[in-house]
């Protein structure tokens, strides 16, 4: 395999683009003897004119003879052995040239998990095709084959400053567009992740994944059940924090992925479509807008959002209409229990979400000290914004959101006399009504 060579003239790189440590390990490689390039979506993105997250390395360097070259280094990884040096907060990602998998050098098994003696094994598969164990070390052109796309498979090297093409990514770049090294197929049955990884640069990019590429997408997505719940949430925050929220869950749900990662939210949006869809377009519009702003975000008020669906129809299961704060609680642990099985929720964030949900059942619920009670919450902001976006995609909440608002904006007295206000009926539309939904301590959550 003979590679397409592109020059500095051509390609535009410039060394001030990449990062002072990621030099000095391409530099310490190669002036130990070695060859070391930069792979992977550090070349992309230098390409297409973006800062780089972070800078990946590929060597025929062996995790041992890195480890040797740099003191500030350490091997990690079993599934796959890899070594992270160290200048000060960056960290620089070398991997050793990996060989293709066939029957000479790779152990078949029938389950996902490695058995004490498959673990002393370099290449392990499973018969459904998931790599279990990668650590057989080949050249830079049996490592080209082992790359995702073809445009995450541009090598750069700092020896002559060139960029090394074998499978035509320069190409695909100018055509804005993903396309899977090999098989489609077999390679999201070797790492099915690697669906999700797919869309997620889609979206990040703003390319198109071609027809071949796209094709298996909703079939493989299916593999993504075998993956551990806990490499599933790291995906998560990947596809849904990075600012390219609205278009992945786009593609998400164009391609038949969405349900793979919640399935309770799909079957609860299958009777509900069209609110369920306007209320978490609306939640990624908003997520995409606070990362553009530099302002901070957690995960827990999308997981709300994404999860919201899902209770309202456990909630309808139990003919519970008219939901007390108990159903809600019942309710939300069993969803939050169901969806950590597929992706597994720190407590850290179930509990807050847990919060947000029980808080909409309060924010009715305005007399006496109530409504100063509430204000002071710890998570009244982020329970409150999700008051606003449920109003925002149509449901009838009395008025709530705007009462709410106006009470933030009050001082002490106008307070106390708004909240004295709705205790005269007139001030009350249906005021026998609610004040019966107020004894029995519920209040309506499914949408109108």
């Amino acid at each position: 395999m003979v590679p397409r060579i592109y020059s500095r003239s051509e390609h535009g790189i410039s060394r001030q683009s990449i990062s002072p440590g990621c030099l000095k390990v391409l530099y310490g490689l190669i002036d130990a003897g070695f060859e070391a390039y930069i792979v992977g979506g550090g070349v992309r993105d230098l390409l297409l004119g973006l800062k780089p997250k972070d800078f990946d390395i590929a060597t025929n360097a062996t995790p041992d003879q890195i480890r040797s070259t740099f003191r500030n280094s350490r091997i990690i990884g079993r599934r796959f052995r890899i070594v992270h040096v160290h200048f000060g907060r960056e960290i620089i990602e070398v991997s050793t040239f990996r060989a293709a998998h066939n029957v000479d050098n790779v152990a078949m098994v029938d389950d996902e998990v490695l058995s004490r003696a498959d673990a002393k094994l370099d290449s392990v598969r499973a018969t459904s095709g998931l790599i279990l164990r990668d650590n057989v070390y080949g050249t830079i052109e049996e490592d080209v084959q082992r790359r995702d796309f073809t445009v995450n498979a541009l090598y750069y090297t700092v020896k002559n400053f060139v960029v090394h093409d074998y499978v035509d990514g320069m190409a695909d770049i100018d055509r804005r567009c993903l396309r899977m090294i090999g098989d489609p197929t077999e390679r999201y049955r070797e790492d099915p992740v690697r669906v999700l990884r797919a869309i997620r640069l889609a979206a990040k990019l703003d390319f198109s994944i071609t027809r071949e590429t796209a094709a298996p997408l909703a079939t493989c997505a299916k593999l993504l059940e075998s993956i551990p719940p806990a490499r599933l949430f790291d995906e998560f925050l990947k596809l849904f924090l990075s600012g390219n929220s609205l278009q992945t869950y786009r593609l998400l749900r164009r391609h038949d992925v969405f349900q793979h990662l919640f399935p309770q939210t799909w079957i609860a949006m299958q009777s509900n479509t069209a609110y369920s869809d306007r209320l978490l377009e609306a939640a990624f519009t908003n997520t995409d807008a606070r990362l553009s702003e530099g302002k901070t975000i957690t995960p827990v008020f999308l997981l709300a959002v994404l999860l919201w669906p899902a209770l309202l129809e456990n909630l309808r299961g139990k003919g519970a209409g008219l939901a007390s704060i108990a159903d809600t609680q019942e309710a939300g642990q069993q969803v939050i229990d169901y969806q950590v099985q597929r992706l597994a929720i720190p407590k850290r964030f179930s509990f807050p979400v847990r919060e947000i949900w029980e808080l909409q059942q309060k924010f009715a619920d305005r007399r006496g000290k109530r409504a100063e009670l509430l204000a002071s919450h710890k998570r009244f902001r982020a329970a409150f914004d999700f008051l606003l976006l449920r109003e925002q995609c149509g449901e009838d909440l009395q008025g709530l959101g705007e009462w709410w608002s106006l009470y933030q904006q009050a001082q002490p007295e106008q307070r106390n006399a708004m909240v004295t206000a709705l205790q005269q009926p007139s001030a009350i539309p249906h005021a026998k009504s609610r004040r019966r939904k107020v004894k029995s301590n519920r209040t309506q959550l499914t949408p109108t």
